[in-house]
């Protein structure tokens, strides 16, 4: 089994589900008391947010590679950033490590188009909707990805970080949510809605939604798993 390496704690209300899933994954696919062998960088969240509130992706960037850098001297054979609005700066952290960064993006992009998904709406934070990342990396695996309007993406960010980072979900926040989504299918021809931002998954269900759901934490988890996994899998099927 390989080494997955985690950079979290952004926030550590989904670094804790990450950490959940992937050792849930490993226990069901190996079966006995098997969990996964992981190393993991927890960053202070609030020194990510002042940097991203500031516009200084280039120090964020250069925390999350050192960062990175650590988890490759622990002995990790990849990377993940446990957040989506991170992955901004995706390419730099890949560059500062040998090892491969596994990218949420891309993955969920995979998962996508394996189901049949042309337009897909994306609910996540103000960043991750606007500055144009996530967009474009759908948009090179043949997804003409959506975001809500203007209030709909203040609406999002704000339940993001005033209540799931901070472990608050309201009914009234999920309520506000699935009217997003129901309009986009009804207003603007969506067939899937991407839970862009780690946090989401403790608002919303996949599976209860108004268009299929695609969770990017249990998909970046599941990458994760099957990186590690991938030489007993191997061996288990010859």
């Amino acid at each position: 089994m390989r080494t997955i390496g985690l950079i979290g704690g952004m926030s550590f209300e989904s670094t804790a589900v990450y950490y959940q899933m992937i050792n849930e994954a490993v226990r069901t696919r190996l079966g006995g008391l098997h969990s996964a062998r992981l190393v993991m960088h927890s960053v202070d969240f609030q020194d990510v947010v002042d940097l991203q509130k500031a516009g200084r992706w280039d120090a964020a960037a250069a925390h999350l590679g050192q960062a990175a850098q650590g988890l490759e001297r622990a002995g990790a054979d990849c990377v993940l950033i446990c957040t989506n609005t991170m992955h901004l700066v995706a390419d730099e952290v890949a560059e500062a490590v040998k090892i491969p960064l596994l990218n949420i993006i891309d993955e969920t992009a995979k998962a996508l188009s394996a189901a049949g998904v042309r337009r897909p709406l994306l609910l996540a934070t103000r960043y991750t909707m606007e500055h144009g990342f996530y967009a474009r990396r759908m948009a090179a695996h043949g997804l003409a990805m959506t975001t809500p309007g203007e209030a709909g993406r203040t609406v999002v960010h704000d339940v993001i970080f005033d209540e799931l980072c901070a472990g608050v979900v309201r009914d009234e926040s999920r309520a506000a949510f699935l009217d997003l989504i129901a309009k986009a299918k009804d207003e603007d021809g969506c067939d899937a809605v991407i839970l862009g931002c780690t946090e989401i998954c403790l608002l919303l269900d996949p599976e209860k939604l108004p268009l299929p759901g695609f969770d990017s934490t249990t998909i970046h988890a599941n990458a994760a798993v099957d990186f590690a996994l991938a030489g007993e899998m191997k061996a288990a099927a010859e």
